[in-house]
Order: structure tokens, then sequence, then C-alpha cells
């Protein structure tokens, strides 16, 4: 069957191989990865002078490192000698350089070459222009964003515009101050997926009544099969016995200082193209980030942020931990009982979407456009 064939009710989706050829996969590093903005760490992970942590962009390792000056700055992990990464760690401290373990090669928190053997015999070098590449960088609700393009896309369009399209305006984001909340909790995933069957699992809910029962008690409209994310300032509501976003539907915690009455008891949840997931409570917020390793694997590092109070307090964060968990985990089962599938003769041609699934081909059509160019 061709999609000239398909009864009105279904579009077709992406052919199998967009989730399993390396080439494709390869494509997507270079002309969406290594183009776009990344969501990297948060920026509360990098305190004082010196810490850093690793990150994988597409096919580059990148280092975003607290300076001196309490800036965060991002340089390519490599060498600008004989090309051996600076650092093989993913995080650490150093005190005030990083130094290349190959050649003694040293560079300043701002990426400055100020050490190497014989380098005073090379007055001809230019310290700045043979220190290390830099990344561009932004900060935004307390997350380290970077940029690999040397002419990045707008940011105001691309990050911004991205919430701001889905919740109507950014004043809503805004009330949840992301930027002052604290992590109370952090979990890693490793996926045996491709990023779009995650990106494409988180997008609809038409599965929601199927794998997520503890999700459809809290949030019963999810019942239904509808994405809430699919209509402009919609939040999920919560059920009417249901007195917060917790694994039992128990209380969770006060609300947010900045919500208000509109956004109270509704669940927001929110695509940052290509790798972000945001998900909105009254009382705290979910953040996801996935970071792709192939063609058929991606890290997700899930974030739940609270108010300094409730984490500095010691409160028990774990009832609401636990609805958001269980969701990740059954929704990541889906992927990967999804994934072998990918390779089959019957998804040669791809699957379909039924009608509360249909916004999905339009990441599709965004995807093969961003790879046609």
């Amino acid at each position: 069957m061709t999609t000239t064939d398909l009864p009105a009710s279904l579009i077709s989706t992406l052919p199998g191989q967009y989730y399993t050829d390396p080439a494709i996969f390869a494509l997507e590093q270079t002309r969406v990865f290594e183009t776009m903005w990344f969501c990297a760490v948060r920026s509360a992970d990098l305190p004082t002078p010196g810490k850093f942590r690793k990150v994988q962009v597409g096919r580059e390792s990148v280092l975003v490192v607290r300076g001196r000056d309490g800036q965060l700055r991002a340089f390519l992990n490599i060498c600008r000698h004989r090309g051996a990464q600076i650092c093989t760690e993913d995080s650490g401290e150093v005190k005030r350089a990083f130094q290349c373990p190959y050649h003694a090669w040293t560079y300043d928190l701002s990426g400055k070459l100020v050490a190497a053997p014989n380098l005073t015999k090379m007055p001809d070098i230019d310290r700045v222009q043979y220190g290390l590449v830099p990344v561009h960088l932004r900060e935004w609700l307390g997350y380290a964003w970077v940029s690999l393009a040397d002419q990045p896309p707008s940011f105001e369009d691309d990050v911004m515009g991205a919430i701001a399209d889905r919740l109507g305006s950014l004043d809503s984001i805004d009330h949840y101050e992301l930027d002052s909340l604290t992590v109370g909790r952090r979990i890693t995933y490793d996926v045996k997926a491709n990023w779009k069957l995650i990106i494409e699992n988180f997008m609809e809910c038409y599965h929601c009544a199927t794998i997520h029962p503890e999700l459809t008690e809290v949030l019963p409209e999810f019942a239904d099969g509808y994405a809430a994310q699919f209509f402009v300032g919609h939040g999920a509501e919560f059920g009417e016995d249901v007195q917060g976003f917790t694994v039992d539907g128990s209380e969770g915690f006060d609300k947010l200082p900045g919500v208000d009455e509109d956004h109270d008891r509704r669940y927001y949840a929110i695509t940052v193209r290509p790798t972000v997931f945001v998900n909105l409570v009254p009382d705290h917020v979910i953040f996801h980030r996935m970071f792709p390793v192939s063609v058929d694997r991606t890290i997700v590092e899930c974030d739940w942020l609270y108010t300094r109070e409730v984490v500095e307090s010691g409160k028990d964060v774990s009832r609401s931990v636990e609805l958001f968990h269980r969701v990740n985990e059954q929704d990541f089962e889906a992927c990967e009982r999804t994934q072998p599938a990918m390779s089959s003769r019957a998804y040669a041609n791809g699957g379909v979407l039924v009608p509360s699934e249909h916004h999905i081909g339009e990441f599709h059509h965004w995807l093969t456009q961003r790879l046609s160019d």
C-alpha cells in the first residue's frame, strides 16, 4: 500500500530506514544537532570556577566550564596541537587551566593558550588564535544551551519561540521561574531506541490509556488519546479527586510562587526541537534532555526541579518523582519495543498515524526538510 492508497483518517510515518540507517543519523548530526541550539547542562551543576562538564553534541565533544569571572563558556574538547581530547571524564573540576595529557598544551578557563613546552621560543604563536575553539552558548531557564553553528539560528525564534508557540506567550513559562529552581532528583536513562521514536511518543497520547495507568488517573483527559501539547495554551486538568501531581494523586507541595490560578491544577507538555521536553505542573517542573548516541541508542537525562526550600529542607519528593519516572520507563520500553521493527520489511514504507497523531506528520516534514537542505 502506498501513501496515496491510505484512507483519509491515516497519514504515513517516516519509512523505517529513518530509524535504522547510519547514513541518515550522520545527516541528522550535521544538519540538526550541530546546527541548532542544543541544551547541554544545568547551569547550577557548574557553580564555581573550574567546574566543567563534557557533553556530546552531534559528532563533537564539547566542554562547558565556569570561568574565573563567573561566566559559563563552551569549547570543543580538542587540543589545538595534535587533536587529543583535553578531558575524557564526563565532569570534574580544574584549578586554573585545562592541560592536554598528550603534550601538555595548557589552556585557561577562557580558552586561551597559556603554556606549552618551549612556547616561549615560539613568539609568533597567537595564544588566542591557538586557544580552544569556542562554541556559542546561551543561558535560559537555568540551562546552558550551545550551538556549534558558525552563525547560530535565532535563539529567540527556535527555542523561546517553541515555548511561546505552545503556551501562547513567554509570560506563562516565566511564572514557573525555572532558573531559580533546584534539582531535587536526576535520573539518567539509556534507551535502546532512535531519538525520533522518543520524540514521537512524547508528542502523542494515543498510547496513554494503554501504558500509562498512573498518569491517566491524575490526568483523566489523557485517556481520550489527545495530546494536550497539540493545543496552544491548553493544560491537561487534574482529576476532580486528585490533590497533586504524584504517583497516587496525593498532595504535593505548595505551588511555585509565580504560578497563578489559571495554571494551577494543570499539566503542560512542551517539545523544544531537537532534544528537549519541558513538563510544567504547579509545584515542580520536569525537564528532559536527550543525547542521541547512535541510530538506535539515546541517553535521556531527566531533572525534577523544585523550589530551593523544598530541596534544602529535605522534604520527600519521591511520590512526585515516581509518577513521571514510571511514565518515562513505560514510554522508553514502548520505544525499545518499536525499534527492532524499524528494520522489518513490514515497515519499509513506514507505519500510519491516526487523526490524534496527525501533528507528528509536521515533525516528520520539518525533519525531512532539514535533511534535504
